[in-house]
């Protein structure tokens, strides 16, 4: 079985909140990023605890070791379930945001990989295997890899093994649920979701076929 993650990127709070809601019966976690957090808070996260949801931090976080811990502790206190992190800063960086993850009995997610055109400018001539690879040498509990290119799923899952895979790019960006579903563990999906006429009834659908 293939989790659906929503990416709730709505800068609004009250509109972010219906559309969790609406959405809670078919969605198995919320990615939460900068558009929400920017426009309510980290408060939102009071919010959306009774949905008993896990709440990913999408901060992507890129910073100096202590920088990244300081991030981190106020994302683990304010109620997250789990961070994610860039590594491109190098391992000690990493390392603070999963020290941090398990200090809190949370989850640290590495990028590996973006689902964007632009993301191949740089994850290429085997950057993201490296990427993957400081994630697991940092204990990292997963990557972030690209639902819209599945052979570099399939490749990154060969490097990390049972370790978890989050994959956006799904819908709008053109990614397939049907290509990834047998190589992540969880598909992220924000637009063809929340800008639908019918933000609930798109959650099902999405939920419906990762779960075949």
């Amino acid at each position: 079985m293939t989790e659906l993650i929503l990416a709730l990127d709505v800068p609004d709070r009250e509109r972010a909140v219906a559309i969790a809601r609406a959405c809670a019966p078919h969605i198995d976690a919320i990615k939460i990023g900068y558009p929400l957090v920017l426009s309510a808070g980290l408060g939102i996260t009071r919010q959306l605890s009774g949905l008993s949801l896990p709440l990913i931090a999408d901060f992507k976080v890129a910073d100096i070791p202590n920088t990244n811990r300081l991030i981190a502790d106020l994302v683990f206190s304010a109620g997250f379930s789990a961070i994610i992190c860039h590594a491109f800063t190098g391992r000690d960086s990493v390392q603070s945001c999963v020290d941090s993850a398990h200090k809190n009995g949370g989850t640290c997610l590495v990028v590996a990989e973006m689902s964007h055109p632009g993301a191949t400018e740089f994850f290429h001539g085997g950057v993201a295997e490296h990427l993957a690879q400081v994630a697991i040498a940092c204990n990292a509990d997963g990557i972030i890899a690209p639902a819209t290119r599945p052979e570099r799923a399939k490749k990154l899952r060969s490097i990390i093994g049972t370790k978890k895979i989050y994959a956006p790019g799904i819908g709008i960006q053109g990614g397939d649920i049907r290509a990834v579903a047998g190589i992540v563990d969880g598909i992220i999906v924000g637009r063809a979701i929340y800008e639908s006429d019918d933000p609930a009834a798109a959650a099902k659908d999405f939920a419906r076929v990762s779960k075949t």
